[in-house]
């Protein structure tokens, strides 16, 4: 077996040497021992290498992802997660578990990620200041939820707590985007025919009847001939003011005042602010209820969960519902003063607080709110398309008179 010669900090001897089958585990036995490495060396390998726990070779990798920080998709992510909790759970420390997942990494991205992990955690920092120093994919609920897993010492229970948040945040994501996707195509496709009815195929059917003497056109063709001339004559400057409003609209956005009375706007719409609202509350008590379960205190839980909303006029919400229970209060009287969360989401609660079972009263709030995300998605789905319908058929059917009735009067007028 390899011996390892060390230095130390934190425990009576400074430095000393060690038997382990590899540099990993030989930090592993320091930290457990309540010794800090500062350096470790294999006395078998050549004199003169670098006393310093991490090799050349990974201290490039390093440098390489600061500067090209390659990141993961959201299931990905959940995956990796995954497969480094049942590892854990089947009993391997954690540098081991870590290297396991390595060897079976596939793609550009999490082979990096991984020997930064790797790299970071070998030198004896905890895996969620790894993951925070590395950013993107990993998220303040993702480091959230690493410390609690750090601080707990249930690391598999937490991370596959973690890995089913993930799991049900790239659900609901995926069914509003199938919510939306078909009556955004019918309403593009409805637009580009609209487009093309109203620039090149209406102007060639009214040139011979336009200018002939005593032939009036009705409104709705001069309404359609006057936006064609407009976008064939202006089309530059459409273009422009396209590019020039996107931006602008982008810029007044990012103002945190202005932010907030879009979202709060959005929450306030018949269907759709409904539909974010339960999304939003679903996240929220599912997220909290698994932070607080994995031992993560109240306020810290708050500050991770505001991030996880979307939502500015909610996030302040969570903002003054700290500011109360830093003072004191319930966490159900500003949740209630917000005016922006459920009344059960409140009555839970407060029952919650009152018995001392907060965590599962949250997670089973939490299924709650998931089935009634669900029934507001099936609203959605059914009341989206005949809205779209509707008003796009409203506006197909003024193109169409504005064809049609010229061409009845002057069939009408040849006819008499």
């Amino acid at each position: 077996m390899p011996t390892f010669r060390y230095q130390g900090l934190g425990a009576a001897a400074s430095g000393g040497t060690i038997q382990a089958e590899d540099r990993a585990e030989a930090i592993g036995i320091l930290t457990r021992n309540g010794i800090i490495a500062t350096s470790i060396e294999n006395e078998s390998e050549p004199q003169g290498r670098s006393p310093r726990i991490a090799s050349p070779k990974k201290i490039s990798i390093s440098n390489r992802r600061l500067n090209g920080r390659p990141s993961i998709s959201r299931t990905d992510l959940t995956s990796f997660i995954r497969e480094i909790a049942t590892a854990l759970e089947a009993g391997l420390p954690l540098m081991q578990s870590l290297r396991t997942v390595r060897r079976q990494a596939s793609g550009r991205a999490l082979p990096v990620i991984l020997d930064f992990l790797i790299e970071r955690v070998e030198a004896g920092v905890p895996l969620h200041q790894a993951a925070k120093e590395y950013g993107p994919p990993f998220d303040d609920m993702t480091v959230g939820m690493f410390r609690a897993a750090d601080a707990s010492g249930r690391n598999a229970e937490v991370l596959h707590q973690l890995a089913d948040l993930l799991d049900r945040s790239v659900e609901l994501r995926r069914e509003v985007v199938g919510a939306t996707v078909y009556p955004m195509i019918v309403a593009g496709l409805i637009s580009i025919s609209v487009v093309v009815l109203i620039t090149f195929v209406l102007p060639r059917l009214m040139a011979p009847i336009t200018g002939q003497p005593g032939v009036e056109l009705p409104f709705p063709t001069r309404v359609l001939l006057g936006i064609a001339g407009f976008i064939t004559g202006w089309w530059w400057a459409i273009a422009l003011a396209t590019v020039t409003a996107i931006i602008g609209w982008r810029r007044w956005i990012s103002q945190p005042q202005n932010r907030l009375l879009v979202d709060l706007t959005l929450l306030r719409l018949p269907i759709v602010g409904v539909l974010l609202r339960d999304v939003a509350v679903a996240r929220f008590t599912r997220t909290l209820g698994t932070l607080v379960s994995a031992g993560i205190p109240i306020l810290q839980a708050l500050r991770v969960v505001r991030d996880t909303l979307g939502n500015s006029a909610m996030m302040a919400a969570i903002d003054e519902v700290q500011e109360r229970v830093t003072t004191g209060s319930s966490l159900a009287d500003p949740l209630e003063r917000s005016g922006l969360f459920p009344p059960l989401l409140i009555q839970i609660v407060n029952i919650g607080e009152r018995s001392g079972r907060l965590e599962p009263m949250l997670m089973h709030a939490a299924t709650a709110f998931d089935r009634q995300v669900n029934n507001s998605l099936k609203v959605f789905t059914k009341a989206l398309p005949p809205i779209l319908l509707i008003v796009m058929g409203l506006v197909a059917g003024f193109v169409l008179l504005g064809i049609l009735l010229p061409l009845l009067n002057l069939q009408a007028a040849i006819g008499g």
